[in-house]
């Protein structure tokens, strides 16, 4: 197998003809002015435009959620407590009705015992 030989003469033209490629290249690709790059151009403001109209669309929707959601547990709570005071004040109707009813049988005690005292 013969070795590679590559002088600097050689390197040198194939740098030259990369380069020359690579101006080609972008000398070739369209103009700002171009109609396609136009339109292209259009399309992706479009695009982006659409895509914070959804972004903003969610994020009100997310929003909506949320203060439904806190109004709800609002009422919850607010539910929550209403039947707990109900209840204490159940608690305390129960509670004067046994009070009363041991009062009733307190002072029927001392009744029947002043008068068996007095006979």
């Amino acid at each position: 197998m013969p070795a590679f030989k590559d002088d600097f003469a050689n390197r040198m033209q194939n740098a030259a003809a990369a380069r020359r490629a690579m101006v080609d290249k972008f000398k070739s690709q369209p103009k700002p002015d171009d109609p396609a790059v136009q339109e292209r151009i259009a399309q992706q403001v479009a695009t982006a435009k659409a895509r914070e109209e959804r972004i903003a669309a969610k994020k009100a929707q997310k929003e909506a959620e949320r203060i439904a959601a806190e109004v709800d547990a609002k009422r919850r709570e607010e539910e929550r407590i209403a039947s707990e005071k109900e209840a204490r004040r159940l608690e305390g109707e129960r509670a004067l009705a046994m009070l009363a009813e041991q009062k009733a049988a307190r002072d029927a005690r001392y009744a029947a015992r002043k008068d068996r005292k007095k006979k």
